[in-house]
């Protein structure tokens, strides 16, 4: 829309205005799926609630009271004749729904700030956010894994990759058969193939940085076979032939891997979870941090290590052990 930098405009300018624009920004530079979740929350909970409020209007303890009643499901919404609203009913919502719709109304007010429309952003600051609580993580042994991967049928290769190289559902489905190097035993992440709503978009990994992800040898021959008969253009999972036709990803409630837990004797779990267990079997082999980072394709080693903290308790006792040993040695010396 372009609303310029005059200020005398800020006593009419509202939400629903400068969120349009917003989102237009948004959708030129994230992903798909990304792009989505942040549309979710501008139509169910921002524009209702905020859409006909004056920029200037909004007050911090408005936003406040707003975050509390989102938190506990009793938001009111000031709804805008135009705006594509979902039911939102009387459930409490989680941390994620709050803090993103909250993440999305102060990002709107960023640009009033800069655009000199009001002189802070009353969003800012909001201590009453709540708190993710990350659940812990799930791992699985190689006995597990095994076992697994043969109630999983046709799909045993998918899962022992999920759990041996902790490349994402779509990073995997994304593979063509060009992207295996099998005398280095390297698969090249080239491509992330996901499904937004009915359709499959295909990008870049997450990171957008393209990686090369090592798998163990006993993998060779059941890699080889998915490529053979297939030429080097053809996706390696499915048919070959196009997105639509690879394997769907299956979350806890879709019933072929839920069946395959229940076969394998395993608790509930995600395909995305065995990329927990490849960071857990990875680092238990002795994998320095920076390599595990490499190999998920994580933003950096800080992240790998904030995710997988508790993977790294058991160094503590080593660093103990080691410096404990030092110690005797030098007086034993002495």
């Amino acid at each position: 829309m372009g609303h310029g930098g005059d200020p005398r405009n800020s006593a009419v300018l509202r939400v629903a205005e400068l969120g349009v624009d917003w989102l237009a920004a948004k959708k030129t530079r994230l992903k798909p799926s990304s792009y989505k979740a942040i549309d979710d929350a501008w139509r169910v909970y921002v524009m209702p609630r905020w859409g006909r409020t004056k920029v200037s209007a909004i007050a911090h303890g408005d936003v406040r009271a707003w975050v509390t009643q989102l938190a506990a499901g009793t938001a009111k919404t000031d709804r805008h004749p135009h705006a594509r609203t979902a039911k939102q009913g009387a459930r409490p919502k989680s941390a994620t729904v709050v803090i993103r719709a909250h993440g999305v109304l102060a990002a709107i007010l960023d640009l009033a700030v800069k655009d000199r429309r009001i002189p802070s952003n009353p969003a800012r600051g909001v201590d009453n956010l709540p708190r993710k609580m990350r659940k812990p993580h799930r791992y699985l042994t190689h006995e597990e894994i095994a076992r697994l991967a043969a109630a999983s049928g046709a799909y045993s290769t998918l899962v022992y990759l999920a759990a041996y190289t902790g490349l994402r559902w779509g990073e995997l489905t994304g593979l063509r058969v060009r992207d295996v190097d099998a005398l280095r035993r390297r698969l090249a992440v080239n491509e992330n193939a996901v499904r937004v709503g009915s359709e499959i978009h295909v990008g870049t990994p997450k990171t957008h940085e393209l990686r090369s992800v090592p798998y163990p040898e006993f993998l060779s021959l059941p890699i080889a076979k998915l490529c053979d008969g297939k030429v080097r253009s053809q996706l390696l999972f499915g048919d070959g032939s196009d997105y639509l036709g690879r394997p769907r990803a299956s979350g806890a409630s879709r019933s072929s891997f839920v069946k395959a837990l229940q076969d394998a004797g395993l608790e509930r779990m995600t395909v995305h979870d065995l990329r927990h267990t490849a960071a857990s079997l990875a680092i238990s082999s002795g994998a320095n941090v920076k390599a595990v980072q490499r190999m998920l394709g994580h933003a950096s080693a800080a992240m790998t290590l904030d995710v997988y903290a508790d993977l790294f308790d058991d160094d503590l006792d080593t660093v103990s052990a080691s410096l404990n040993a030092a110690r005797e040695a030098a007086i034993v010396g002495t």
